[in-house]
């Protein structure tokens, strides 16, 4: 409730955004107020025209009828489509409060041939169908099937809202604000101001999913609200046990399940694949597989939907990756456009100052560049690991002339990151969600390498490529451990990615892979410091990031697997190298490689390609032996590039 000192209205700050005011018992100002570091200001005079009831009250006056969130939370939802033209809710297709879309593709019913008639085929126009539904066309091949909801589907989803703020009440709108300042500004699924806007009036016009997913998220950081610190944390289990009613498989589709199911993802759960395959799903059903640039719909609901989309393709990539599943989402059937800045409506000047917050500017650039990385590790699952991919490589040589190409786009990808995202950029009180970008981005690398180094031991390469390829391949592992040990507590505090844990149980198994492999002593003593001083750094961060877990339960379980090959005395090698090679001059490398060349090219080729092979000792000698997780400094590894250049079949 608002304090007694305080005027019982809006301040200027909410009213200019027609957003709720929300004033904790604890203090004067509200949270948007606190969030910019300014006070509640009263300048602006209220409305002069007279109330209406809730009921009738446009939006802009339903924002501002109420400052307490307890007046407002058993209001009743509103019909969207009859707001005035300059509410944010007008026209949307996917957000009508109690009413489904379903979009309808070119084999559906009824056929689109029909709908395209002129009778039926002006814009934005709703036309009857079938019973109860109608027929909304908004674009070329943008027609959609509106159905109203059953009216006890209705009564059970507010009764289930009801159960789900009581279990959080008091504290669902510092929830709320905790959710928008720590997980939304790299993670923008969500519409800032349309959630406040329905959250304003009542959490009754959320869907109850998306309500308890957001209650649910931001309770990870519950210590991190002035608000919240000093209460008895609620449990969430209360939450969790009514997550799977509220995304079952015969619900309705609407783009807030989505929404709340990638939510829901984010935390650790079993059924993750199997959601993941029901959202995919859902999403065809709402038509966010396709463009809708020229569609007739409110510009930030375009917006809405391509970031969701983005963000549901990471999802289905990137857990085909950590399950070793098929992908759901195939090339033919997307054509969502590359995420720009113009599809984020936050910016710069709505960073909260309150700390432990999240940059916006950097989480949107986070949030971009994680989705141009994700299509590349689309192709690689494509290339590589399809069943279809599998039965074209019969060589590694063929396996390195596939890589080549991905090698490139990822060193393309790496060098065009802006500097603002270099991993040692933080700001003072701030978390940073870097670290799941550089996670990602050393995974997908990872990821190649493993592929070569299982390959090479099925099908063996002449030994000195096999000595680079392994070479860069023990790098990228140290890559991972020096990427580890420049991590900050801003960073392991800040939100991370689902697949972060399971991105460092890829790597844990790498290392071991590397480490079964290995046929040289001090190139297995190497690899054992380096899993050491990984499983030490996965320890030591593991209290305040629980997504380490799962890593470290795998060097676990092959603790007796690691203790055959634990090295009696101090190695004697710098982790990631072979100390033989490195104490070789160039001139005597070279030598090395290109005699184990010549004798490949007598047995394989009848042209040897010698001149290619003395760039590659060349380079091997020149490139640093970790990543500087600087965007702005050169790319430090070209193994892979020049390795698929010499080997031609």
């Amino acid at each position: 409730m608002a304090s007694s000192s305080r005027p019982d209205r809006p301040c200027d700050a909410c009213r200019k955004r027609k957003i709720r005011c929300w004033v904790s018992d604890s203090g004067r100002d509200c949270a948007l107020c606190r969030s910019h570091g300014q006070q509640c200001t009263f300048i602006e005079a209220p409305p002069k025209k007279k109330r209406k009831q809730i009921d009738a009250a446009s939006p802009d006056e339903a924002a501002v009828l109420s400052v307490s969130p307890a007046t407002t939370q058993k209001g009743q939802p509103h019909d969207y489509s009859n707001f005035p033209e300059a509410s944010l809710l007008r026209q949307t297709l996917g957000h009508q409060h109690f009413r489904t879309n379903s979009y309808i593709g070119a084999t559906s019913s009824p056929s689109r041939l029909l709908l395209e008639l002129p009778a039926i085929s002006q814009l934005g126009k709703y036309r009857a169908s079938v019973s109860d539904g109608e027929v909304r066309r908004v674009g070329q091949n943008g027609y959609f099937l509106m159905l109203p909801d059953d009216q006890d589907v209705i009564n059970d989803q507010l009764e289930v809202l009801d159960k789900i703020e009581a279990t959080i009440s008091p504290h669902g709108p510092a929830l709320v604000e905790l959710y928008f300042r720590i997980v939304h500004p790299s993670f923008p699924i969500l519409h800032k101001d349309v959630f406040l806007v329905k959250y304003g009036r009542s959490y009754r016009e959320l869907t109850p999913a998306c309500l308890a997913a957001v209650y649910m998220l931001a309770l990870n950081w519950w210590s991190y609200s002035v608000d919240l610190a000093y209460f008895v944390k609620p449990d969430v289990l209360g939450l969790e046990q009514v997550v799977p009613c509220l995304m079952a498989f015969d619900k309705a589709a609407k783009v807030s399940d989505i929404q709340a199911g990638l939510l829901f993802l984010q935390r650790p759960r079993h059924d993750s694949w199997r959601l993941t395959a029901q959202l995919v799903a859902t999403a065809e059903e709402v038509g966010l597989h396709r463009d809708c640039t020229h569609w007739q719909i409110p510009d930030w609901e375009k917006g809405v939907r391509r970031r969701l989309a983005w963000a549901l393709f990471m999802q289905d990539k990137w857990g085909a990756l950590v399950h070793g599943r098929p992908s759901h989402i195939k090339a033919d059937n997307w054509e969502v456009f590359p995420l720009e800045q113009d599809d984020f409506p936050e910016n710069v000047e709505e960073d909260d100052v309150e700390q432990g917050s999240s940059e916006v500017e950097k989480g949107i650039l986070i949030f971009i560049h994680l989705s141009t990385l994700t299509q590349i590790l689309s192709d690689v699952i494509d290339e590589l690991f399809t069943v279809q991919a599998s039965k074209r490589h019969d060589s590694t040589v063929a396996l390195l002339q596939t890589v080549k190409p991905i090698q490139l786009r990822l060193k393309a990808w790496y060098s065009n990151l802006p500097s603002c995202l270099e991993l040692g950029t933080t700001k003072s009180r701030k978390l940073s969600a870097t670290g799941q970008l550089y996670l990602a981005y050393l995974t997908v690398e990872v990821t190649l390498h493993r592929a070569i180094v299982e390959s090479e031991m099925k099908q063996p390469l002449d030994a000195g490529l096999r000595r680079i390829t392994r070479e860069a391949a023990i790098m990228r592992f140290k890559s991972v451990v020096d990427f580890l040990k420049r991590l900050k507590p801003e960073h392991m505090q800040g939100f991370w990615h689902f697949a972060s844990g399971s991105c460092l149980a890829i790597i844990a198994t790498f290392s071991l892979v590397l480490l079964a492999t290995s046929t040289e002593p001090s190139e297995s003593r190497a690899i054992h410091s380096q899993i050491a001083e990984f499983r030490w750094l996965l320890n030591i961060n593991g209290p305040g990031a629980g997504f380490t877990k799962s890593a470290v339960d795998l060097l676990q379980s092959n603790a007796g697997f690691l203790a055959t090959y634990r090295p009696q005395g101090p190695p004697n090698v710098i982790p990631g190298h072979d100390q033989g090679l490195t104490d070789r001059s160039a001139d005597q490398t070279r030598s090395m490689t290109l005699s184990n060349t010549e004798s490949q090219d007598e047995a394989d080729s009848p042209i040897p390609n010698t001149q290619a092979f003395e760039n590659i000792a060349e380079n091997l000698q020149a490139s640093p032996s970790g990543i500087s997780f600087s965007p702005n400094q050169p790319w430090p590894y070209d193994f892979d590039d020049l390795v698929s250049q010499t080997c031609t079949t």
